[in-house]
């Protein structure tokens, strides 16, 4: 029996291996934003430890701020991402892609500003400069493909080339080279990307 078929629903992946969670961290688009970007991100919480649900938490408003010390650090942050992918290739949806989640702050890219406007911001669960692992590749590689089936998506680019300086995201840890070689030709051809990715 062949597997389902994914699609979308109102900017919402419906797949078997999605989770939708969704967060209060979104808004509406500007009039006429044309969705071409995917921002790669890395995160974990607290830094460097995987599988505790406090991304989750965080991007749903619901982290205790008091059950580590560097949650201090972020206290009363209100972020979002679109979609977080574990290290075990789960992928977590909290925002509507037609909507606008807050992943990207201050940046600009392809001659834009303000990319949260018009991107699509995807967070691996990772530690930035730190490797990632294989299932996280493979999921991230077949949501682009959902992506690109969906939204005119030309750009892919990470959180450190868009606001560089600012950030360093998902970081030298992150293997473009793995990535791309999962990727159809057709959709490898139509991304551009940073230099040297």
């Amino acid at each position: 029996m062949p597997a389902p078929t994914a699609h979308w629903h109102q900017g919402w992946l419906c797949a078997p291996h999605v989770q939708h969670l969704p967060s209060p961290n979104f808004g509406p688009r500007p009039a006429g934003a044309c969705i071409d970007l995917a921002v790669l991100h890395s995160i974990s919480l607290p830094p460097g430890q995987y599988g505790t649900g406090c991304v989750q938490q965080l991007f749903t408003n619901q982290l205790d701020w008091a059950a580590h010390p560097y949650f201090e650090s972020i206290r009363g942050l209100e972020v979002s991402a679109h979609f977080f992918i574990t290290r075990q290739g789960m992928v977590w949806q909290f925002v509507s892609a037609d909507d606008r989640a807050w992943h990207a702050g201050a940046s600009a890219w392809r001659g834009r500003s303000n990319c949260n406007d018009d991107s699509i911001g995807i967070e691996l669960e990772g530690l930035e400069g730190a490797t990632f692992a294989p299932p996280q590749y493979r999921a991230l590689a077949g949501l682009l493909e959902q992506l690109a089936a969906q939204y005119p998506l030309a750009h892919l680019a990470g959180h450190e080339h868009i606001a560089p300086g600012r950030k360093h995201d998902p970081g030298p840890g992150f293997s473009w080279a793995q990535l791309l070689a999962l990727l159809p030709t057709p959709l490898r051809a139509r991304l551009q990307r940073p230099a040297g990715t």
